[in-house]
């Protein structure tokens, strides 16, 4: 018998991969921001009566990093509002919860990589309303899983990768920041953390999946360069140079350092992780081959 999952951001970069890659096992419900108002007791009491998961995974939220600094309300509304009113509502019918959150959490001064116990101190709205979330969800208890993630790309939707090869594509030369350190995450590796974690009963409590090593901004535009020219999808090598953060200021402070310790996540899957660069590859592949489809 299948179990069943009801996804919320399933119109986002997880919530897609989180479809595209459900188990044979679970039947995938998913449900986009216009299906679904997150922080709606009503509206979640509905979707919750009329599906009955088993589990519930939010992949919802308010991701402009910069745009939360302006519009804080909204931010604060989408990640922690909201999954505070899905964790309460599933603990009212007994459902698992699972809440994706961000490395952004963290202020990036420790110099090695965050454990999942490692004090948070966020810089800004984006991460303050992101750790306000997770202690909401937890606050409600039930067991639920919190993951934290990082650097979230895919074919879908925008993100630092398509970003960069429109970028690439216009331009003959890109200044890009050096001196802020994390690790780029496929959305596809992160939804299979997601089934993992989901179909691992015991699971509960905070954990960190990202793939795996490190990087800067600047190495990972490097990276996605040298691929996209080898694949054909770039026809001229842009000139990247490196910069400090200094001299690309934005409205919201980024962690300098924001690398996870992946080591519970990966011991209780039993599952490695594969590296930035070589899910990189796998990523502009993917993203080759659908472009070629739709053509």
């Amino acid at each position: 018998m299948m179990s069943k999952a009801l996804m919320c951001g399933a119109g986002g970069q997880l919530g897609q991969e989180l479809v595209l890659t459900c188990p044979e096992q679970w039947q995938a419900i998913p449900m986009t921001r216009s299906m679904l108002d997150i922080a709606d007791p009503g509206q979640v009491a509905r979707a919750l009566d009329d599906t009955e998961p088993a589990w519930v995974i939010n992949a919802a939220a308010f991701t402009a990093v910069d745009a939360a600094e302006s519009e804080p309300d909204s931010a604060h509304r989408v990640n922690a509002i909201g999954p505070e009113t899905l964790a309460l509502q599933c603990r009212e019918r007994n459902i698992r919860f699972l809440h994706v959150s961000t490395d952004f959490v963290f202020d990036g001064t420790q110099g090695r990589p965050y454990a999942v116990d490692a004090e948070p101190n966020p810089l800004g709205a984006y991460g303050r309303s992101k750790l306000e979330g997770e202690n909401a969800v937890m606050a409600v208890g039930a067991s639920p899983v919190v993951l934290r993630t990082g650097w979230v790309y895919s074919r879908h939707g925008g993100n630092f990768v398509k970003t960069m090869l429109r970028l690439m594509a216009e331009r003959e030369q890109l200044s890009v920041v050096e001196d802020q350190i994390g690790t780029p995450t496929w959305a596809r590796g992160l939804a299979l953390a997601c089934w993992g974690l989901a179909d691992h009963g015991d699971a509960s409590g905070i954990y960190h999946w990202s793939d795996a090593g490190a990087c800067s901004w600047y190495d990972f535009a490097v990276a996605i360069r040298e691929i996209a020219l080898e694949l054909g999808l770039l026809r001229q090598a842009a000139t990247l140079l490196p910069i400090p953060a200094s001299q690309y200021p934005t409205p919201a402070q980024r962690p300098a350092y924001s690398v996870l310790d992946k080591t519970l996540t990966r011991n209780l899957l039993g599952q490695p992780g594969d590296h930035w660069a070589s899910q990189l590859r796998a990523m502009l592949v993917d993203l080759q081959q659908y472009e070629k489809h739709e053509l």
